[in-house]
């Protein structure tokens, strides 16, 4: 089925509910940002409209998305920034691979040593053990890995985490758009599908590190990978 026919009981057809979903995800927008974008197009759509088709076919793209990714390299890093949720203090959670490829983020409450166990209990449960775990030099890390991750050879010394404190920019960009998280649900919801996509169309095509005959091959697989994700989300 093409993405041009409509999903039963929508007005619009699949590639424009596709094209929302992915700009909101992929870049620093807001709803109405999207919204604006779509009307300078001559399509009218409301940003709530719009809230809405995230919010239901959001997850089910992570799903699928997941099932196309690259395996991750044996080395890992781990890190974790504070963010406010309706005007709470939480702490997300961040593991990414030496090539920049997000593995997993969490949102918790606490920075202590059972939040932790709860993290590396995630990674392991989708990743098999990295042979490299680097992290900073927060102790609560220490005896989970240890005994959690055995045979990993654990670093923490100065200025090595630098891969996965700069992968927090790009929430950190969406969180200025919107002004602040509202809901704890639903932030964890819009930042897991907004690393499968940055996933795939950043880390994947390499933007500061690959000429651009590759760019835009590695763009084209990526886009590939999303159409067919909307093809089996929308159109099944």
């Amino acid at each position: 089925m093409s993405l041009s026919v409509k999903p039963k009981r929508h007005r619009y057809p699949a590639d424009i509910i596709s094209h929302c979903i992915w700009s909101y995800h992929r870049f620093n927008d807001s709803y109405r940002d999207v919204a604006e974008r779509l009307a300078y197009r001559g399509i009218l759509i409301s940003h709530e409209t719009i809230r809405n088709w995230c919010n239901k076919f959001g997850s089910k793209f992570t799903e699928v998305i997941k099932k196309r990714e690259r395996k991750p390299t044996d080395k890992w890093h781990l890190d974790e920034m504070n963010i406010k949720v309706n005007g709470i203090k939480y702490v997300l959670w961040r593991a990414v691979d030496s090539e920049g490829k997000e593995l997993d983020i969490f949102l918790q409450k606490r920075k202590n040593k059972k939040a932790a166990i709860r993290f590396l209990t995630r990674l392991l449960g989708s990743y098999p053990a990295p042979r490299v775990i680097v992290t900073d030099k927060l102790k609560s890390y220490f005896r989970p890995i240890k005994y959690m991750m055995p045979g990993a050879d654990h670093r923490s010394h100065k200025r090595l985490n630098n891969r996965a404190e700069k992968s927090h920019q790009p929430t950190r960009r969406k969180e200025k758009c919107l002004v602040k998280f509202k809901s704890l649900q639903g932030v964890q919801k819009m930042l897991v599908l907004m690393r499968r996509t940055r996933n795939i169309f950043s880390v994947a095509v390499g933007r500061y590190k690959n000429s651009a005959e590759e760019r835009r091959c590695q763009f084209n697989l990526a886009r590939d990978i999303w159409d067919d994700a909307a093809h089996e989300v929308l159109c099944a």
